[in-house]
C-alpha cells in the first residue's frame, strides 16, 4: 500500500510550513496567545485567502471537498509549528455538523467559514459528563416555533473567540440516553447565553457557556430532532483524526529538536549524545513516532467507513498516540534538563500541546476501553 503524500499535498504541506516560520515565532509564542484577537483574525483571513480554511468544506458551499488525507497534511504541518488558530473545531467538526442543516443560517455560516469571517466552537462538554458525548442534561424545550436551551457547558474548545457555538441538547430521554440528543447552532450574542473564558495548560483560549432559556429558531436545528448523536460521534471522530495528525506533527518537532540537542550539549568533555543511555533513549523516541504515525494512517484512512470500524480505528489510535505522544513529550523535557520544563524553551510547550491532544474527546485509557468493548 502506497502511504506517500501526492505533489499537491507535499506542496500545501510545505506553503504551511512557511507560513509557520514566518507567523508563528516561538519567540512570539507567549505574546500571541496573551493576545489573541484581531491579529489572531488577520493569520485567520490569511490561512482562508491561501484555501485551508475550505479544504474540508463541500464544494456546493464554497468549499474543495478535500480529503482525510488532505486535512491530515495540513494538521502534521500546524502541529510542527504550534499553530493555534480554531482550524479543527471551526473547519473539521462544525462542518461536518452543519451540513446536515439547513435554512440560511446554515448556508450562511458554511460560506462564512471558507472566507475566514466566522469561527465556531463545538459545546459539548458538561459538568458530569466526562468524556461521555451522550451525558446531556441541557435541556431544549419547544415552543413558539422553536426551542428554548437551558443547561451548563463546561467546556468549548477555543471558544473564548468564536462567533458561534454548536451545542447538544435534549429533546427526549434521560440524561445518559444515546437517543433524544440534539444538535443546534446558536450565535454568541444570543439572549440567555453567557460566555466565561479561560486558558488550558497550553495557553489555548476556551470558554464555559450558561444557557439560560437561550431562545432557537427550528432552523438552526442539525440534523433531525432526537437523532443528533450518530452525527455527534461522526464528527468528533473527524476531530480527532485531525486532532491526532497535528500530534505527530509535534512528536516529530520534539523528536528533531532532542536529537540536535543531544548532539550539541557537551558534559564532562564530550557530546551528551555519545553516551549509550541516551542513544537507546532516543531510539525509543523514534520508534514510538513511526508508531504513532503508522496509527494515525490507520484512522485517517478509516474514517469513511462504516460506524463500528470507524470507531475502533479511531479509538486505537487516540490510544496508541496518545500514550506515545506523552512518551515523547516528556522523554524530550527530561532530556534537555533543567531548561525543558521552562516556557522559555518551545519544548514545553509542545508538550502541554500534546497533554491536551490526549484528553481531547477522551484521553487514551477512556479509548482504550471503547475498543475493548467494541471488539
Amino acid at each position: 500500500m502506497n502511504f506517500e503524500l501526492s505533489e499537491e499535498q507535499l506542496m500545501l504541506r510545505e506553503t504551511v510550513d512557511r507560513f509557520g516560520i514566518e507567523h508563528y515565532a516561538a519567540a512570539n509564542r507567549a505574546r500571541m496567545l496573551a493576545n489573541g484577537g484581531a491579529a489572531g483574525r488577520e493569520r485567520w483571513k490569511i490561512m482562508a485567502d491561501n484555501g485551508w480554511l475550505a479544504l474540508p468544506l463541500p464544494e456546493m458551499h464554497g468549499g474543495m471537498n478535500g480529503t482525510p488525507v488532505d486535512v491530515m497534511a495540513l494538521m502534521e504541518a500546524f502541529g510542527r509549528h504550534l499553530i493555534f488558530e480554531p482550524f479543527v473545531s471551526t473547519c473539521v467538526l462544525a462542518p461536518a455538523l452543519l451540513a446536515y442543516g439547513s435554512g440560511e443560517i446554515v448556508v450562511g455560516l458554511m460560506r462564512a467559514i471558507a472566507s475566514g469571517d466566522v469561527q465556531i466552537a463545538p459545546a459539548f462538554a458538561e459538568p458530569d459528563s466526562g468524556y461521555e458525548l451522550n451525558r446531556v442534561a441541557t435541556a431544549a424545550a419547544s415552543g413558539d416555533g422553536g426551542f428554548r436551551l437551558s443547561g451548563v457547558k463546561c467546556h468549548a474548545e477555543n471558544g473564548a473567540d468564536a462567533d458561534w457555538f454548536i451545542i447538544t441538547a435534549r429533546t427526549r430521554g434521560g440524561v445518559a440516553d444515546r437517543d433524544g440528543i440534539s444538535l443546534f447552532v446558536i450565535a454568541r450574542d444570543a439572549p440567555g447565553l453567557s460566555v466565561e473564558g479561560y486558558r488550558s495548560i497550553d495557553h489555548h483560549r476556551h470558554a464555559r457557556l450558561r444557557l439560560d432559556s437561550v431562545p432557537v429558531a427550528s432552523s438552526a436545528l442539525l440534523g433531525a430532532r432526537n437523532e443528533g448523536f450518530p452525527l455527534l460521534e461522526m464528527a468528533v471522530d473527524r476531530a480527532i483524526a485531525a486532532h491526532l495528525a497535528e500530534a505527530v506533527g509535534c512528536m516529530d518537532v520534539l523528536k528533531d529538536m532532542t536529537l540536535a540537542y543531544l548532539k550539541s550539549r557537551r558534559q564532562f568533555g564530550v557530546v551528551i549524545g555519545s553516551f549509550q543511555v541516551l542513544q537507546h533513549r532516543m531510539v525509543d523516541i523514534a520508534i514510538a513516532c513511526e508508531e504513532a504515525r503508522s496509527m494515525l494512517y490507520h484512522a485517517t484512512l478509516h474514517l469513511e467507513a462504516d460506524q463500528v470500524v470507524r470507531r475502533r480505528a479511531i479509538s486505537a489510535a487516540k490510544a496508541r498516540i496518545g500514550q506515545t505522544g506523552l512518551f515523547v513529550g516528556r522523554q524530550s523535557v527530561q532530556l534537555h534538563g533543567g531548561i525543558g520544563a521552562t516556557d522559555e524553551l518551545i519544548v514545553s510547550h509542545y508538550l502541554k500541546r500534546l497533554m491536551m491532544i490526549d484528553i481531547a474527546y477522551g484521553n487514551c485509557d477512556h479509548h482504550r476501553a471503547l475498543f475493548a468493548v467494541d471488539g
